[in-house]
């Protein structure tokens, strides 16, 4: 046991400490969407973003062009010096954005459904400095269950809405995972995980409580060839738009919604830049 909570233990620093990152999620100040308002002498909108320097333009169906001078200081990855210039970033729906670099401040752009937004990260946001920690429920060994999954004959991509009204996530749903908790069978949609494993997205009795109302998630290890794996509810947290109001995350898959109380893993975090 002090070997299982020892582990345990290193993995929420860890966690944490990913938290804590200078352009991690908890630096979000800002999320500006590029719009069409303004316009340049040929038609072509334009965007002046509050706080950056240069312009943001959402210059066609696949790019945003960032406009700059040498003196703004706007960095983008892989450059050597700041961009003198016009410059095209191509952004996937759904993937990490392009990070540009504008002092100590990150600017994320990213591609959202039909949509480009910026993302500031600033490693002062009080959201950031003001962190001491994720609330959780102490460790306890009965939350780590036995579970089957059962695959789907193919993958199948599923649409679900996000905490941006009129935004939509298009995961990809490989099979469901049953399990016993609280005395009775559940049974959750598992989507793939970004580097192998399952996602599980899921809201509870606890959310909107003691939790984020948006869910939580769970990632696994790959079920064993025969569909067998092990939950550990200890290791349930929150997606990053329970700590920033400048997320996009998705909510949970249709039926991912749980009639129990899942007492496990990270509660509703402080928001320091909500008192």
């Amino acid at each position: 046991m002090t070997s299982t909570l020892s582990a345990h233990d290193a993995w929420r620093a860890a966690r944490e400490q990913t938290l804590r990152e200078p352009h991690g999620w908890l630096s979000l100040t800002a999320l500006h969407w590029l719009g069409t308002s303004d316009s340049t002498a040929d038609g072509a909108p334009v965007d002046t973003v509050p706080g950056l320097p240069g312009t943001w333009r959402a210059a066609g169906p696949d790019e945003v062009a960032v406009t700059a001078v040498a003196a703004d200081g706007v960095v983008l990855p892989g450059a050597t010096g700041p961009l003198d210039g016009t410059a095209h970033v191509r952004p996937v729906d759904g993937a990490p954005g392009v990070m540009v670099a504008v002092g100590e401040r990150v600017v994320e752009i990213a591609r959202r459904t039909d949509s480009w937004a910026l993302r500031v990260r600033d490693p002062q946001a009080l959201t950031r400095t003001a962190f001491t920690g994720v609330p959780a429920w102490p460790y306890d060994p009965a939350a780590v269950v036995d579970a089957v999954f059962t695959p789907y004959d193919a993958p199948r991509t599923v649409t679900v809405d996000a905490v941006v009204a009129g935004l939509q996530h298009f995961p990809t749903a490989v099979g469901e995972v049953a399990f016993t908790w609280a005395g009775a069978p559940q049974r959750l949609v598992a989507l793939a995980g970004k580097d192998g494993g399952l996602s599980l997205h899921f809201r509870d009795a606890t959310s909107g409580d003691t939790t984020y109302g948006g869910g939580r998630i769970l990632r696994t290890d790959d079920p064993a060839p025969d569909g067998t794996l092990e939950l550990d509810l200890n290791r349930v947290v929150n997606l990053p738009c329970a700590f920033t109001a400048h997320a996009t995350c998705p909510l949970p898959p249709a039926g991912n919604t749980l009639e129990v109380a899942v007492e496990a893993g990270e509660k509703s975090p402080l928001r320091p830049d909500l008192a």
